[in-house]
């Protein structure tokens, strides 16, 4: 080929216009948001050199209709590509803010598209870094079924690949819905935010003044909605994080996560689990002193951490391998489950059990929330979602009782015959229909009437109750359990356990699939 040729000038003078495409101007006033450009987010997910970019020089529809300018540009607003985070291969688009607004156009949606197609095929994640002004609005239906074939593709790939949103700027209008529908939704604080209708309409409809960190903003999905799983306070730590948690997770459903080395800081053999349990069943403790003394050391990676915080679910590893933890949290609520907490917990079982991530459950639940807004809001719907996502879910299920194991709660949380694989339980468990004050109060209201010391007879029969109908003995005995353990020796019978389900294999019935309550 001759260098100095007009084929090669052509060349040369399309990657010149591109360069100049991307000015340091633009790339400053995404700075002075607290922002990145969508290359620097690029080159910060992806292992150094290895990102390819696709559809490079692809440029907007032509209007069939003048209507509002649209930028002449080359990529429309989006970087498409694939390469490697940790050393494995990722696909990726980036919407860039600078272009247009990051707005979606019907090319920029076709190359979102393709590179979902792309992972799909190749078996592997896909990252969307989003940050759009939404549908373009100068080609008008054009871009809503844009968005249509990107939710379409979302759906066709959930429970195959892993996908995961990252919200960088704004979402607004139909575009929440492809975040929605992926598996884990990032946020970065005060700079991103999502909501169906923004606050101008809002201001117009319900004469409401609100801002857009108000309305949709990072905290308020990953405290309120529950929209966001995790939250990060500038947009380096956000991608970082995401880098971490794709380290837990396999590329596709037919893979097994992949596996690190264990340093051992972990002993098998811990006593400190057995001074974690308060003496007074009433008082609370934190979960995750359980938790981390059982998993690898700083392996725990919580998903919505703020969001129902009753109920703790994460990733986390045992010997090198990727575990999924669901614990519920004395500490919030004193651990009971509501309509939040059981959504939050059918969710990321389903996603557990999609990829071949084995589920560790620690019990410690008085019930399910009483009261009249709950009921009223569908708590029997909800936590039933619970109970289909467990007895639905064929990983590894290992349930370890810590302490309350109450009526319809117990069964939900993985009990023996709902599905689970092994069940233990410590010496401070207590199983039973329901928590021993509520039971005297029933079984013994006549004699608590007639007594002239009621209190002291309460405390009575609730001792005796303790002793003779929750006692965790009892359930060992019939078979209920498997086994009452020493808590130190949780993290080996764990270990022991899961290696024992290393070849678990169910056969599913043959269905489209299970109705489950939604």
């Amino acid at each position: 080929m001759d260098l100095s040729g007009k084929h090669y000038k052509a060349f040369i003078e399309r990657q010149e216009a591109l360069k100049k495409q991307y000015s340091p101007q633009q790339a400053e006033k995404q700075h002075s948001k607290g922002k990145l450009t969508a290359f620097e987010r690029i080159n910060l997910l992806f292992d150094a050199g290895s990102f390819e970019e696709i559809y490079t020089f692809v440029t907007p529809a032509a209007q069939p209709v003048e209507f509002g300018k649209v930028e002449k540009s080359f990529g429309d607003g989006v970087i498409v590509g694939h390469g490697k985070v940790n050393g494995r291969l990722v696909f990726a688009y980036a919407q860039d803010f600078t272009i247009m607004g990051g707005s979606l156009g019907i090319i920029h949606a076709k190359k979102i598209a393709k590179i979902q197609e792309m992972a799909l095929k190749m078996g592997s994640p896909i990252i969307g870094l989003i940050d759009s002004g939404g549908a373009r609005i100068q080609e008008g239906v054009a871009s809503l079924s844009g968005y249509a074939s990107i939710f379409h593709n979302i759906i066709q790939s959930s429970g195959i690949i892993p996908q995961i949103s990252v919200i960088m700027g704004p979402a607004a209008g139909g575009a929440v819905y492809s975040p929605a529908l992926t598996d884990f939704v990032f946020m970065t604080n005060h700079t991103s935010y999502m909501f169906v209708t923004g606050p101008n309409v809002v201001k117009e409809v319900l004469n409401e003044e609100v801002s857009s960190d108000q309305l949709g903003g990072a905290e308020v999905h990953a405290r309120k909605s529950g929209v966001a799983h995790m939250i990060y306070d500038d947009e380096e730590n956000t991608i970082l994080a995401l880098k971490k948690f794709l380290s837990y997770l396999p590329s596709n459903n037919v893979e097994n996560p992949p596996v690190v080395g264990d340093d051992g800081a972990v002993p098998d053999v811990n006593p400190k689990l057995r001074d974690i349990i308060p003496d007074d069943p009433n008082k609370a403790y934190d979960v995750k002193e359980v938790i981390h003394q059982i998993v690898d050391k700083n392996s725990f990676f919580e998903t919505s951490e703020l969001f129902a915080a009753n109920i703790v679910t994460g990733l986390a590893r045992l010997k090198g391998k990727t575990i999924g933890v669901v614990a519920n949290q004395p500490k919030v609520l004193a651990g009971v489950l509501d309509i939040d907490s059981s959504t939050k917990g059918a969710r990321f079982i389903r996603f557990c059990d999609a990829f071949n991530i084995p589920l560790l459950t620690l019990e410690d639940v008085p019930g399910f929330l009483p009261g009249v807004d709950q009921e009223h809001s569908g708590i029997i719907r909800h936590g039933a979602k619970m109970l289909f996502a467990y007895s639905e879910a064929t990983v590894p299920k290992i349930t370890v009782i810590l302490r309350k194991a109450y009526g319809g709660a117990f069964i939900v949380m993985n009990s023996k015959n709902l599905g689970g694989d092994f069940n233990f339980a410590w010496p401070t468990a207590e199983i039973a229909v329901m928590g021993p004050d509520g039971a005297v109060a029933i079984l013994y209201r006549k004699e608590l009437a007639g007594s002239k010391n009621p209190s002291e007879l309460k405390k009575e029969l609730v001792k005796k109750y303790r002793d003779k109908v929750a006692n965790p003995f009892i359930a060992d005995e019939s078979g209920y359990i498997d086994e009452v353990i020493d808590p130190a020796v949780t993290r080996k019978k764990i270990i022991s356990a899961f290696t024992a389900l290393n070849n678990k294999w169910v056969k599913v019935p043959a269905r489209k699939h299970g109705n489950m309550p939604l």
